[in-house]
């Protein structure tokens, strides 16, 4: 893979389910910092791996995993921001777990949902060391309303009642895991990532979500890509790096 060392791991979740994941260790043999990197709806941890060479070279450990009901991951009753940002802990604590990972050092990453799902994660656990958010959303309503839009679904009455369905089977209301809300409560570095030319979730989200700030290590960058900016974000590695750097104190 990428002619980087890696093995395939399990990773327990919730309601019983495993994880399936590559783990793809540091450089070095010391311990190093950890990154857990997740995708986004409908995608699996492959998408994600343009990233791994990079991060690798930067001596950085990985773990790319697939989401319940994604990839080679366990099925699940169904998917959800709450239940990706499930799956980040589980991948975060398995990390911490690791003879050769510094347990002080962990890192969550994530694109769209994942991003949005890294952000909830970083705002109810204080011992991360940073969070990169790759094309999240800024309001899970306000993105299922412009898909509702695309297919000509009136929003009344008949987009509301979808919207307060989805709140009760995922059991949580839309504003308390809406990035633009979770991002109020980061207290570690946060990198913003987008591309300018995102068509699903455009970057005026991300300004959204950086308005919201409440910390000055919150940071913004802005790509030329599109949603699926991972490939784009190869070209500012040098500037991905040097932020997880920082943020990790190397």
């Amino acid at each position: 893979m990428l002619g980087l060392p890696y093995r395939e791991v399990k990773i327990p979740t919730e309601n019983g389910k495993q994880l399936f994941a590559w783990f793809i260790p540091a450089s070095q043999a010391q311990p190093a910092p950890a990154i857990a990197i997740l995708h986004g709806w409908g995608s699996n941890a492959e998408m994600m791996l343009p990233l791994a060479l990079p991060l690798h070279q930067a001596g950085y450990a990985m773990l790319l995993f697939d989401s319940r009901n994604h990839g080679q991951s366990d099925s699940d009753a169904f998917s959800s921001l709450p239940r990706f940002a499930e799956d980040m802990e589980r991948a975060l604590d398995w990390l911490a777990q690791q003879p050769h990972v510094d347990a002080s050092r962990l890192v969550a990453m994530g694109h769209s949902v994942g991003a949005g799902a890294a952000l909830l994660v970083a705002s109810r656990r204080q011992n991360l060391a940073a969070v990169v958010s790759i094309s999240a959303f800024a309001h899970p309503e306000n993105m299922m309303r412009r898909v509702l839009a695309s297919k000509h679904i009136p929003y009344f009455p008949f987009g509301f009642l979808v919207l307060r369905f989805v709140e009760h089977t995922i059991g949580r209301r839309f504003n308390d895991i809406a990035p633009l809300n979770t991002i109020r409560h980061v207290s570690c570095p946060v990198l913003l990532v987008h591309g300018e030319n995102d068509r699903t979730v455009p970057v005026s989200d991300a300004h959204e979500i950086y308005a919201q700030r409440t910390s000055d290590r919150v940071r913004l960058l802005t790509l030329k890509g599109d949603h699926d900016s991972s490939h784009e974000i190869l070209r500012h590695a040098a500037e991905l790096v040097s932020f997880l750097d920082q943020a990790t104190r190397r």
